[in-house]
């Protein structure tokens, strides 16, 4: 198999999940023994953390993309970063180096194309909601996304960074997320984009009442594609 490369460490909780789905998706298909070649730098997210100003992601820029470069030159033949938010940079960390990087949003995307999904809700932080680094991925597969929900993301947020990053589920991030999901199907939507790793500890994703498109499952399933050659 290849090698990939992860940035991680955004949370800590995230590149846990982003490894276990790695490694089940190749072993189901390679059987037996098999796990994932994988290069992992874990990135120290206190400095990173709800960044808010221009100067912020600059510097978030030049970390994640000193990271690529360390893991290219560490022998990994592609690229993931293992973190919804911070695809904000894609294009820094994707200029740094001159291999892939396997980009969430188009996994969301062709997925959901794929299953005929026309218009959709994007759940995650505040910051991937409403701002267009991961929107417009989105709409560049056909899937077309409703004006950001914003009613109760406060809460959710606070839930994400508070209890979620810190492995504390909670009933409270359970009922607000079903809450924001219903309210979505109210609104016209046919799926849900889950666009925040830890949220699949607050969401179930396989029986919902809306589907649900959960970003990390779908961008590790590309990177085992990847892997196996097949992508």
């Amino acid at each position: 198999m290849r090698k990939l490369g992860l940035i991680g460490g955004m949370s800590w909780v995230s590149t846990r999940t982003y490894y276990e789905h790695l490694n089940r998706f190749v072993q189901r298909r390679r059987g037996g023994l098999a796990s994932a070649p994988l290069l992992v730098e874990s990135l120290d997210f206190a400095d990173l953390a709800k960044l808010s100003s221009d100067l912020g992601w600059e510097q978030a820029a030049g970390t994640l993309s000193d990271s690529a470069r360390r893991l290219e030159a560490a022998g990994a033949g592609a690229l993931i970063i293992a973190a919804n938010s911070m695809h904000r940079v894609y294009d820094e960390v994707a200029a740094a180096v001159s291999i892939p990087v396997l980009h969430i949003a188009d996994s969301v995307g062709q997925r959901m194309a794929g299953k005929g999904i026309e218009t959709a809700s994007l759940l995650g932080t505040r910051a991937v909601m409403t701002e267009n680094f991961y929107r417009q991925r989105l709409v560049g597969h056909g899937v077309s996304l409703l004006a950001p929900d914003l009613a109760g993301i406060d809460e959710i947020e606070r839930l994400i960074y508070d209890d979620l990053m810190r492995e504390k589920p909670s009933r409270s991030a359970e009922r607000a997320c079903k809450t924001w999901i219903t309210r979505q199907g109210q609104r016209g939507a046919q799926g849900i984009v889950l666009a925040c790793t830890e949220l699949e500890m607050a969401v179930d994703v396989d029986a919902n009442v809306l589907p649900i498109y959960d970003g990390t499952r779908l961008h590790a399933e590309a990177a085992a594609d990847w892997l196996l050659g097949e992508g």
